[in-house]
């Protein structure tokens, strides 16, 4: 893409942009195509204007090099995912956050500091919207949170597994939109609290049926 920028203007001239890798066949699968309606959302919010994030690009071709369907005349493979959609949408959420500085830490109470992941017997973590971690359930109780969710002990660990491996290796290859769904819910709403406005893409994404 080629354009020009007066000094002191927002908008810009294109001179030419070349396509250099089509999305159109994500267009035929509904799931697919509001996810990236939802990454372009998400990024639009979190990304300054006009400051470029090499990291955030390559988390964008990671998840949308996932989502592609097989080549034409390439046979599906036995062992193609379900539910990519949603295995994309939470990778690139979480990852998202992180790299914009916005994840939390998810091993410790954000009140009292004792920790969630404690080896076999992990403890119980709740999260509301407009608080920034999660807390233990002696907190929640103590500070009579109405309206708080729990992420779970599976999730937090699936969140530590999408740290460690690209979006295709992960161990869990059949996904629904009940996989991690507390685990989306909370990384929108720290989204959500950070942009200071309600995703529109998110709603429409967990009403859909992918």
């Amino acid at each position: 893409m080629a354009y020009f920028q007066r000094e002191s203007r927002e908008l810009v001239n294109l001179d030419s942009c070349e396509l250099i890798r089509s999305q159109f066949a994500l267009a035929a699968d509904y799931g697919a195509s509001v996810a990236l309606d939802f990454f372009a959302e998400v990024t639009e919010q979190m990304l300054p204007a006009a400051e470029p994030n090499e990291r955030y690009f390559r988390l964008l071709l990671a998840v949308l090099d996932f989502l592609q369907p097989p080549a034409k005349g390439q046979p599906v493979a036995v062992t193609e995912p379900v539910g990519k959609a949603w295995r994309a949408v939470t990778y690139f959420s979480l990852w998202a956050v992180r790299l914009t500085g916005w994840l939390p830490e998810l091993h410790v109470c954000l009140s009292c500091g004792s920790l969630l992941s404690d080896g076999e017997a992990p403890e119980r973590a709740f999260f509301s919207r407009g608080q920034a971690g999660l807390v233990c359930g002696h907190c929640r109780r103590t500070a009579g949170a109405g309206g708080s969710w729990e992420l779970g002990a599976e999730s937090r660990a699936l969140v530590s597994e999408m740290l460690r491996l690209p979006v295709a290796q992960l161990s869990r290859t059949n996904w629904s939109q009940d996989t991690a769904a507390d685990l989306r819910r909370f990384l929108v709403q720290q989204i959500e609290g950070h942009a200071e406005r309600r995703l529109l893409t998110a709603r429409v994404l967990e009403e859909s049926d992918s």
